[in-house]
């Protein structure tokens, strides 16, 4: 091992997805030096095993799926999908798991990237052993911005590690659709690989531990969803859980807690995440390794003046999209006060990430997609909120109907009757991940139930779902 002398930087951040990529940016173009250290691929988790890939699978399925719902076209798309150019078009969308782009980017931001296993060492201080063992210590003058994401959590299951179960990353990446795969979960990663699997050629089982799906949203949500998988052809089983996996003779058996035996050619895990904090020297800095790090809203670590705790590894809101909203929160807080300047940490000021308490929006990308933000009712209720939920079917709305026949869907908002204001709203039904954006607007800019009545849908559109709740709020 060889260790260089030490360099020193204005902003060191660990972690090369998109949330630590963003942090860079921000400080970058504040005239910040930035040193940014990844130990994978530039460009992190979403890039190459989560969002990227999975959506890729999936937009193949759901398109299908609304062809299929209209005449004149729906004869022509019954037949099964083509795997291997699905397959293909995914691995186009992860530039074939090589991040040759991605360092082109970084590098045109004038950040220096670091290849190896970044540790802090001490206050302000990161080294990082290159795979050649080379050692580089970095100190940062103004911040070190921890941006290490997570990885999945597997259970306890003796035995397990000789099974070989699929994580994320290997539903993602996979080669080829296995003939039968037992998926462990009912949240979004389990609910969008049943999905995209069942419809490349997999027969799916779903073991939920839980009484129903996406238990995070509405109920209605899970509902949906949870049907139309069953339509779909996957065998989506609640109340059941994995108690022992073995792999015999290349196939997996699984002995599920009320004593069925279920047998698969592969088992995808998706039952949560952990911080990946658990070998990035947080004992040399008085926190414990592998914990999840509270934070400011500035994104500031507590006890520290220092450092920073960007994305998933803070435990706000494990999105990408939001980590990237932090990162330029973060960013602009520490340029700022590298500056000397005078932060903004008022609610919804330019220091603060408000939108982490109360508009965080989210999309699954299940057939029909389940999208929303802010609170659930009854998170509403459980936060001391006077509250009212309005429901209103898509088939209500003309451009549901002329989206694709038979299309089914529901939305509803949280209304807070103190405020007038929305507390949350959730859409389920083909084609609404598009429209969640208009429901974050209006969560976000606190926008009086009033003054909604006067930002009119065009017709014939599904947005026209807004007048329909709007409707049955005043008129009951």
């Amino acid at each position: 091992m060889t260790e260089t002398e030490s360099i020193a930087y204005d902003v060191v951040v660990l972690g090369a997805g998109p949330v630590g990529e963003n942090v860079a940016d921000r400080t970058r173009a504040a005239g910040l030096t930035t040193a940014v250290v990844e130990s994978e691929l530039v460009g992190g988790e979403c890039s190459y095993w989560a969002c990227m890939p999975s959506k890729a699978l999936l937009r193949p399925v759901i398109a299908q799926a609304d062809a299929r719902r209209l005449p004149g076209l729906a004869q022509d798309v019954q037949g099964l999908l083509d795997t291997p150019a699905v397959l293909a078009r995914r691995d186009d969308y992860t530039s074939h798991w090589k991040d040759d782009g991605q360092v082109a980017w970084l590098n045109g931001i004038g950040a220096d990237l670091y290849r190896g296993h970044g540790r802090l060492a001490g206050p302000r201080t990161v080294t990082v052993t290159a795979p050649d063992g080379t050692v580089t210590t970095l100190t940062a003058r103004h911040a070190v911005a921890v941006a290490t994401g997570t990885r999945a959590q597997l259970p306890d299951l003796p035995g397990l590690a000789d099974v070989k179960p699929w994580t994320s990353r290997e539903a993602t990446s996979a080669k080829a659709a296995p003939a039968r795969l037992i998926v462990v979960g009912g949240g979004v990663v389990a609910t969008e690989m049943a999905t995209a699997w069942q419809a490349l050629g997999s027969q799916v089982t779903l073991l939920v531990r839980g009484k129903g799906l996406l238990n995070r949203m509405e109920p209605f949500a899970g509902e949906l969803v949870a049907g139309a998988l069953t339509e779909a052809g996957v065998d989506v089983r609640t109340g059941t859980s994995a108690a022992s996996v073995t792999r015999e003779h290349g196939t997996v058996v699984v002995e599920t807690g009320t004593g069925e035996r279920l047998e698969a050619d592969e088992i995808l895990f998706a039952t949560g995440r952990v911080p990946h904090t658990d070998d990035i020297g947080l004992d040399t800095v008085g926190l414990k390794p592998g914990s999840w790090l509270d934070v400011d809203d500035s994104l500031r670590v507590t006890g520290t003046d220092w450092l920073y705790a960007v994305g998933d590894v803070n435990h706000r809101a494990l999105l990408t999209h939001q980590g990237k909203y932090q990162a330029r929160i973060a960013g602009a807080a520490i340029a700022d006060r590298a500056a000397g300047g005078t932060l903004l940490q008022e609610p919804w000021g330019a220091h603060a990430a408000t939108a982490d308490h109360h508009a965080v929006p989210q999309v699954v990308f299940t057939d029909p997609e389940a999208a929303a933000v802010g609170l659930s009712l009854a998170e509403a209720e459980q936060a001391g909120h006077r509250v009212r939920a309005v429901d209103v079917e898509f088939s209500s709305v003309a451009g549901a109907g002329l989206y694709a026949d038979g299309y089914t869907g529901r939305a509803r908002m949280v209304v807070d009757l103190e405020e007038e204001i929305l507390r949350g709203v959730t859409f389920v039904g083909p084609g609404v991940g598009e429209l969640i954006h208009s429901a974050t607007v209006a969560v976000a800019g606190r926008v009086p139930v009033d003054r909604l009545w006067h930002a009119v849908p065009s017709y014939p559109t599904l947005s026209e779902v807004w007048l329909r709740l709007l409707e049955a709020y005043r008129d009951n």
